[in-house]
């Protein structure tokens, strides 16, 4: 008994012990950017819950601060400032004192005890210690230290990258990627520290780091002192045959893993291998060839162009890379550090200034008599292909270093340098000779310029050590794959050219490119030769490729509303699964709509149908862009609910453009896609000057590039059919306001403009009298055509003051009509004339038709009409003006047998006036528009019988073979106008030009 009584204190002292650290439960912050701030979680049973934000105060929030060594607290947000957690909710109705040193020895109402939703979940806001301001993300920017309640900048002087490895580590970043200095990420605000901090590098935490004062402070804000983190803590090659070949691993904040080798590509190697000083890389083998690897397999896309120094500065995605396995491990083998060379200050690894190791250190190479046959061999040494230049860099672009060789001697054929007859370095004169440098064929690099991302822009090919562009002529979608290909961006999309992504300057090197599509480098496809054109810098070519990414948020400010990407030509939307603060804190970064946001969840469910193209995006604090966050891979199905689409509303907005009040979208306060778009000053809805809805206000599209492709989505965003006809240089009358788009790039088969690939417009680059119109096929639909609506056309057009295409084409269609009925009338009075006739005697007509060419009363009608205002059609009859050579056979034929032996009556002759001439005239023969009295004259005069309308009266009476002959050829010409008293002469009618069944009127 008396032992158990010796256990009872020892038990208790236990316990009393135990229950601290029990109580001492593990806490983080989440989904705030840094360390010192985001979503209150603590560690219980294992597992990691929230805390409910009921009754959370700046106390808690303090004691939060305090256990994770960030400071004071700055703010206690809660009710899901930080976005909802997930799992248990382990704390509820917390009653912190502030003194406590754990967030659990406060007192709350019990382990996962509650009332509470993980919308209501609490935050933390600690001043930490330090920040980087000013950055593309939470990892880099100006170095910013927490000084009593203020925050100071860091003079660059006292800074060095043992500290910036610290501060990457405590900020969760990483490690430092780079020190710059001279205020690269902006002028701070405010005190400067005047402490220098003395890190050893492998401290944790900042306040860890002994720090000395100092008593002279001579720096300015232009020397504040910034860092930029990576993720890649770390880099190696492994199971390779030397130490600078093997299989590709990489660190990630702590974890090794290997990299996919889908996207893997010589330069990409080259940085790797010169960031580990093994030289350059003379192969890439993939497929696993240096065995499969362990842990996570990597899929960031690594976007080098080979002369960066570290794998981290290049540009990296991640977003939408298919799954990789370690049998496509991504290897590498490196020349080796022995014996090599390196090019400097040259825009790629195969040219620029010579240099070679000597000692362990980078020595120059001078000469004085530098030729083709000792760059020759720099290339060779380097693989870089063919010596293209051999050159002395002029003064501002010598080295300063040591001196390695002088007065090399190569005849060409060499392996290395060192072989070539060569003189050490001397002291004395080493400042006699001059640099060398060599430009290698393996120099020359493709670019796209002045578009979003690497995958979209102007085409630029580095040749001879100097930028130059390429000319449109013939550039199509074969020329552009090419260069698609060889950047690694997928396949092309669209051709672009007229300078779409903006005139360059320089050198345009190609011109006439007429590639296959099958090519490894544009410039081995046929073209017109190197320098040779005939362009100027508004006429250079451009590319999209399919792997070319933008970013959007589907809304008329376009900070809120459907997240949407461009890929692959078309626009799609995110899904929102998995979707993190992170996530919509970096899209609202990235779209310029502050710093942060929140998910939209009342979203009404039905069918999506454009295309669905990610879910599953996570990004992190480390990740500077959307797109290097990982995601699921493409796919246009995604999702198919709206609910599951993500539907973001940022806390900033964007600058506005324009002053103007931004008005509601016409006929609803959520415009449709229909509604975005109007055609302006045409005839109808379906034809005009287009306008787009945007940021409140209606505006034009510049008519740059515009073509049917556009207009076919115009036309079918506006529900008018296919397009009939496009044009520019606003045929419609000029727009006023703003210009929304300009460069549209449409495929077709879009849905609306704005799912197009276009670029914002602007006032500078494009005027008013540019605006795009379209001309579509559906008229719009109307139940009736009112008198109202007529009126209401013909004022439009009045208003307007000019008269459009469509309504010239009408008139003349009008014209026409009338015309048509006008000589259909005509026939009609001819046919009753000659069924009249048919009654009487047949008659010779001779001499009918004599006095009828003589008449001139048809040819005044005519020379009056001749002088109408109404448009005249072409003449193209043979009849025209004179119908009598219908009517007449060859000299010396008669139109019937004994048609020559008949005689004239006299009354016929005294019969002959102004109704028989006008009879005697086929209203055939009147394809000119008459003045509307002489119509009605004509038309109103009493039908008389003629000898001239017997003629073919009597024909019907004495049917011959040769009666065919009486039908004129079409091919006969008409005669010219003659005035009122001209003479007429039948032999007229046998003039060159008549063809030979026209008749000569004269005696049998």
């Amino acid at each position: 008994m008396e032992a158990e009584g010796l256990l009872v204190p020892q038990v208790l002292w236990l316990l009393l012990w135990v229950q601290p650290c029990r109580g001492s439960a593990e806490v983080r912050l989440e989904a705030g950017g840094r360390r010192c701030a985001g979503r209150v979680e603590v560690k219980h049973e294992g597992q990691w819950g929230t805390v409910c934000g009921f009754g959370w105060d700046m106390k808690d929030a303090a004691v939060v601060c305090k256990q994770l060594g960030c400071g004071s607290a700055l703010q206690a947000p809660r009710y899901g400032y930080f976005g909802p957690g997930s799992g248990p909710i382990w704390l509820s109705r917390l009653d912190c004192q502030g003194t406590e040193t754990a967030l659990s020895e406060c007192s709350h109402a019990g382990w996962g005890k509650h009332n509470c939703i993980h919308a209501w979940d609490a935050g933390v806001i600690c001043s930490g210690f330090v920040q980087l301001v000013g950055g593309d993300s939470p990892c880099s920017g100006r170095v910013e230290i927490r000084d009593g309640d203020q925050w100071r900048t860091v003079c660059d002087s006292h800074f060095d990258l043992k500290a910036a490895n610290v501060i990457c580590r405590e900020l969760q970043c990483g490690t430092a990627l780079s020190v710059p200095g001279a205020a690269p990420f902006g002028e701070g605000v405010g005190p400067i520290w005047d402490k220098e901090l003395q890190c050893v590098g492998n401290e944790s935490l900042l306040p860890s780091c002994p720090r000395m004062s100092l008593s002279n402070q001579t720096c300015s804000h232009a020397n504040d002192a910034g860092v930029t983190c990576t993720q890649y803590t770390g880099f190696r090659l492994v199971n390779g045959s030397t130490a600078c070949s093997g299989r590709v691993e990489i660190q990630v904040l702590g974890t090794w893993g290997t990299l996919c080798d889908s996207r893997w590509d010589i330069p990409d190697a080259h940085v790797l291998c010169h960031q580990l000083s093994c030289g350059f890389a003379e192969s890439v083998p993939g497929g696993g060839h240096f065995g499969r690897g362990t842990g996570p397999v990597w899929r960031d896309t690594f976007h080098c162009d080979g002369t960066e120094s570290h794998l981290g500065q290049c540009p990296v995605t991640a977003l939408g890379a298919f799954p990789c396995s370690h049998d496509n491990d991504a290897g590498v083998v490196c020349s080796g550090p022995s014996g090599s060379l390196r090019l400097m200050d040259g825009g790629s690894r195969c040219d620029g200034r010579v240099e070679m190791p000597l000692h362990g250190t980078w020595s120059r190479v001078l000469d004085d008599q530098w030729d083709m046959n000792d760059a020759s061999v720099v290339c060779r040494q380097l693989q870089c292909g063919e010596a293209e230049q051999a050159y002395n860099p002029p003064k501002p672009e010598r080295g300063r270093g040591p001196v390695g060789l002088r007065r090399v001697q190569c005849a060409g054929k060499e392996t290395r340098l060192t072989l070539c007859n060569t003189s050490l370095p001397e002291a004395a004169l080493a400042g006699i000779a001059e640099d060398v440098g060599v430009v290698c064929s393996g120099s020359r690099r493709v670019r796209l310029v002045n578009g979003t991302g690497c995958c979209a822009g102007r085409v630029e090919i580095y040749y001879q050590g100097t930028w130059g562009t390429v000319c449109d002529d013939s550039w199509d979608l074969s020329d552009a794959t090419v260069v698609c290909r060889q950047l690694g961006c997928g396949v092309a999309v669209q051709a672009t050219g007229s300078a779409r992504f903006g005139g360059g300057s320089g050198q345009i090197w190609l011109d006439d490119v007429n590639c296959s599509g099958g090519e490894a480098a544009l410039w081995v496809c046929p073209h017109g030769g190197w320098g040779q054109h005939n362009c100027r810098h508004k006429e250079h070519a451009g590319v999209v490729c399919s792997e070319f990414m933008a970013l959007r948020l589907e809304n008329s400010d376009g900070c809120s509303g459907r997240l949407q990407v461009f890929y692959n030509g078309t626009w799609g939307s995110v899904c929102s699964n998995s979707m993190t603060p992170d996530t919509v804190s970096l899209v609202c970064k990235e779209l310029g709509c502050g710093d942060g946001g929140s998910i939209e969840i009342n979203v009404p469910s039905g069918r999506v149908s454009s295309p669905t193209w990610l879910d599953r995006v996570e990004c992190g604090k480390t990740n500077s862009s959307f797109w290097q966050c990982p995601s699921a891979p493409w796919n246009p199905q995604s999702c198919d609910d709206q609910r599951e689409v993500t539907h973001i509303t940022c806390n900033g907005r964007r600058p506005e453009t324009s002053s103007a009040p931004v008005a509601k979208c016409p006929n609803s306060t959520s415009c449709t896609e229909m509604e975005k778009i109007r055609a302006v000053g045409g005839e109808d809805r379906c034809s005009g000057r287009v306008e787009v809805w945007h940021h409140g206000s209606w505006g034009t599209v510049c008519d740059d590039s515009w073509d049917m492709k556009d207009a076919e989505v115009a036309c079918r965003q506006l529900g008018c059919g296919p397009a009939m006809s496009v044009v520019g240089e606003a045929v419609f009358g000029e727009g006023t306001g703003s210009i929304w788009l300009k460069q549209v790039e449409c495929r077709g088969t879009e849905l609306s403009l704005w799912d197009c690939w276009a670029r914002p417009g602007d006032s500078d680059t494009c005027q008013h009298k540019e605006d795009a119109s379209v001309n579509c096929s559906a008229a719009p639909r109307m139940m009736t055509t009112s008198p109202l609506r007529a009126d209401a056309t013909q004022v439009r057009a009045r208003e307007s003051g000019r008269v459009s295409v469509p309504v010239v084409i009408c008139i003349i269609l009008g014209a026409l009509l009338c015309l048509l009925l006008a000589l259909l009338v005509g026939q009609v009075q001819s046919a009753r004339a000659q069924r009249r006739g048919s009654r009487r005697s047949l008659e010779p007509f001779s001499e009918a038709v004599y006095q009828e060419i003589d008449y001139s009363w048809a040819w005044e009608k005519e020379a009056q009409f001749s002088h109408s205002d109404v448009p005249v059609l072409p003449r193209g009859d043979p009849a025209d003006g004179y119908d009598d050579a219908r009517e007449v056979s060859d000299p010396g034929e008669d139109l019937v047998p004994g048609q020559g032996d008949w005689e004239a009556p006299r009354e016929a002759e005294e019969g002959v006036g102004p109704g028989e001439a006008q009879r005697g005239e086929s209203l055939h023969s009147r394809k000119s528009d008459r003045a509307p009295g002489a119509k009605r004259a004509a038309l109103s005069l009493p039908p008389v019988d003629t000898g001239y309308d017997d003629a073919e009266e009597a024909s019907l009476a004495h049917p011959h073979e040769d009666t065919k002959a009486v039908r004129l050829d079409p091919g006969a010409k008409r005669s010219p106008s003659l005035g009122p008293g001209e003479p007429t002469s039948a032999m007229w009618l046998g003039a060159p030009g008549t063809e030979e069944r026209s008749v000569q009127l004269g005696e049998p």
